[in-house]
């Protein structure tokens, strides 16, 4: 049984009609660039998310640059720092130090794998300036103990919610608990254009007007100002897309949750470690990460029987040339379980049989070690 780690022509084939219909609609019309698909997409967007304002972007790289430059939590030529967990991608320091931060790493909570309040207050800096939590694989970050650790120290919270598009934390959804909030629409998001794209998100309307200044070279007609800015425009064809996306959101989160549960069920009481929810609402299972002491072996017992699995993330940030810093303090937690992790197939289109066929192979495996 052949059982890819993500399918997406499943996904397309369930929309199709929609979509194509969609895409038509804005070639007919031949506005391509920030035209009505992307108004109308920032505005469904913005009350899907309980927020007062969205911006349309680029990538969601790009969102979090602008996020962060718009927001003051960066400043030209300050080396202001921003500190962010080393479990994520990449493209989180990548775009702390695009927007001319210095990336700074604290450890994670051990059960959630996200952001820990209490190792990011120490390590707060004279320098610090904003902090970048990081929704990670669908679970919000303790956002309640990290906020409360930026309003005693007066420091700016961008949210990287790219991987959590409709996950709640105390009556709020990912991005409208920081100052400002920064999405990705990759194809493979919870919410995924057919191309790049990105949003910004927050309830200060001011920053939203600057971010959309920002996307279009710092200028928001004729380059009559000082301001360099990027150019980082959401196109109308990647909104209309997402636009259709968005009616099925919720419903494919709850598949999701669903298929997350059958694992849950299936996977508990072996010495596979299933993920730690503390809340249901807050994780919309953007990813399924397990963790194992024996992890090549059981994801190549995984693979011989055709089922892909992959790491989410093989090297941590802290750990990576680009960003190792001699005044880096260790972080035993994150690189504890770096060696473990790894992810099962989870996707609203994947079939519960497929769920069970995959936990079986993981159960057969852990009989033999």
């Amino acid at each position: 049984m052949q059982i890819p780690f993500l399918d997406l022509k499943r996904q397309y084939k369930e929309i199709e009609d929609e979509v194509t219909a969609s895409i038509g609609g804005v070639l007919r019309s031949g506005a391509y660039i920030v035209g009505s698909e992307v108004e109308a997409f920032e505005q469904e967007w913005a009350r899907f998310c309980g927020v007062n304002g969205a911006a349309g972007v680029g990538s969601g790289t790009d969102a979090l640059i602008l996020a962060l430059k718009a927001s003051g939590g960066i400043r030209e030529g300050h080396n202001d720092e921003v500190i962010t967990t080393p479990l994520t991608a990449g493209y989180t320091a990548l775009a702390i130090a695009g927007a001319g931060g210095v990336p700074v790493f604290a450890d994670i909570n051990p059960e959630t794998l996200t952001l820990d309040p209490e190792a990011l207050e120490k390590a707060i800096t004279p320098r610090t300036r904003a902090i970048v939590p990081v929704h990670l694989y669908g679970q919000m970050s303790d956002m309640q103990g990290i906020c409360d650790v930026a309003s005693r120290y007066g420091l700016i919270v961008i949210e990287d919610a790219a991987q959590a598009h409709g996950a709640c934390s105390g009556g709020k959804r990912a991005g409208a608990h920081g100052h400002a909030a920064a999405f990705s629409f990759y194809p493979t998001k919870n919410l995924g254009a057919y191309g790049d794209g990105g949003a910004v998100t927050s309830n200060d309307l001011k920053l939203i007007e600057r971010v959309k200044v920002l996307r279009q070279g710092g200028h928001p007609f004729a380059l009559q100002t000082n301001l360099i800015g990027h150019n980082s425009r959401l196109d109308e064809i990647q909104a209309a897309v997402l636009r259709v996306k968005l009616k099925y959101l919720e419903a494919w989160n709850k598949c999701r949750k669903r298929l997350a549960s059958v694992y849950r069920e299936l996977l508990s009481g072996g010495t596979l470690k299933i993920p730690v929810t503390y809340d249901l609402e807050s994780h919309v299972f953007h990813l399924y990460v397990v963790q194992h002491l024996e992890r090549e072996r059981l994801r190549a017992n995984l693979a011989a029987q055709g089922i892909e699995t992959m790491i989410h993330y093989p090297f941590l940030l802290h750990q990576q040339p680009l960003f190792c810093s001699d005044a880096q303090r260790p972080l035993p937690v994150a690189e504890s379980i770096a060696g473990k992790i790894f992810s099962l197939p989870l996707y609203p289109q994947l079939s519960e049989a497929e769920v069970r066929q995959v936990a079986q192979v993981t159960l057969n495996f852990e009989a033999t070690v």
